[in-house]
C-alpha cells in the first residue's frame, strides 16, 4: 500500500505525510533532521509539524539544545481518526436526515456502479416492514445475504428467486429454470422490491446500472413478475411425469432444466 496516499487521504498533507514516516523509522528527531531525512524544506516542515502537533499525531519536547518530536503510535494514531470519522458521519447523518425529504413520485431515478447499487439496495432492505421480493444471481446474493438474513430474523416476509446455484436459507427461495434465465437475460438481473411501495432493477451484464422508481403502477409489475415466478415454480413441483409429458417441446424443455 502507498502509505503517503493513504495518509493523504484521511487528511494529511503530502509533507505531514513524509513527516509521520520519517518519524516512524527514526524517532526521537528534530525538525532539522526531518527536513533532511524527509525530504521537505526546512522553511515547511516546522509549520507542517506544527499542524501535527495541534492534531496529536506527533509529540514534542524540548531539551536544551533543540525541540526533538516523535510519532504519536500508529494504533493510537488510526484509532483517533477512525473515532473523529465517526463522530463526523454520526453528526452529518443526523443534521442530513433533518433536510431530507423523500415524497412518492412517479420518476424513474438511474443510479451507477455495483458499489452504489448495492449500498442502495441493501438500504432499500434495511428499511422494509413487511416485504421483500427479490430476483438474484449468485453473486448479488453473496454480497447481499447478510441483510437478507437480517429482514427474515426481525420478521420481514422474505420471497427470493435465484438465477444462480447459490444457497439461501431464509424465507421463500425458488430457483428459476437456467435455460429460462438465459432466455430471458435474467442471470444478470438484479431485482429488489420492498413493501409495494419501491423498486430497484439492475443489469449487470457490462456496468451495473440501476433503475429506482416508487411509481405505483411499475412497483406493482416488477412485484408481480417476481410473485408470478415464484408461483409458478411452486405449481411446477406438484406437476407430475405424465402432465409434463402433455407440454409443448420448448416449454418441457425449460421444466426439464430445473432437474438438471
Amino acid at each position: 500500500m502507498d502509505l503517503i496516499a493513504g495518509l493523504t487521504a484521511i487528511g494529511f498533507t503530502e509533507y505531514e505525510a513524509k513527516i509521520y514516516l520519517e518519524l516512524l523509522r527514526d524517532n526521537p528527531a528534530t525538525g532539522y533532521q526531518l527536513s533532511k531525512n524527509a525530504g521537505i524544506p526546512r522553511s515547511m516542515v516546522y509549520e507542517a509539524l506544527g499542524r501535527l502537533h495541534n492534531r496529536g499525531a506527533v509529540l514534542e519536547t524540548r531539551d536544551e539544545r533543540a525541540t526533538l518530536y516523535r510519532p504519536l503510535p500508529p494504533d493510537m494514531l488510526l484509532d483517533e481518526q477512525e473515532a473523529e470519522r465517526r463522530r463526523l458521519i454520526e453528526g452529518l447523518r443526523e443534521g442530513l436526515r433533518q433536510r431530507y425529504t423523500a415524497e412518492d413520485e412517479d420518476h424513474l431515478w438511474s443510479i451507477t456502479g455495483r458499489r452504489s447499487v448495492l449500498s442502495y439496495a441493501n438500504q432499500l432492505m434495511n428499511s422494509a416492514e413487511h416485504e421483500i421480493l427479490l430476483v438474484l444471481a449468485d453473486a448479488e446474493l453473496d454480497d447481499l445475504k447478510p441483510t437478507i438474513i437480517k429482514a427474515c430474523e426481525r420478521g420481514v416476509s422474505v420471497s427470493s428467486l435465484l438465477t444462480g446455484s447459490g444457497e439461501l436459507n431464509c424465507g421463500q427461495v425458488a430457483y428459476h429454470p437456467p435455460l429460462e434465465s438465459e432466455l430471458q437475460n435474467l442471470t444478470h438481473t438484479t431485482m429488489v422490491i420492498v413493501d409495494q411501495r419501491e423498486a430497484l432493477i439492475a443489469n449487470t451484464q457490462i456496468e451495473t446500472r440501476a433503475t429506482i422508481t416508487r411509481n405505483p403502477n411499475l412497483v406493482l409489475i416488477a412485484r408481480q413478475f417476481v410473485w408470478m415466478e415464484l408461483f409458478t415454480q411452486r405449481i411446477y413441483k406438484q406437476l407430475g411425469d405424465d402432465l409434463l409429458a402433455r407440454l409443448a417441446p420448448d416449454d418441457r424443455r425449460i421444466f426439464d432444466s430445473l432437474r438438471q
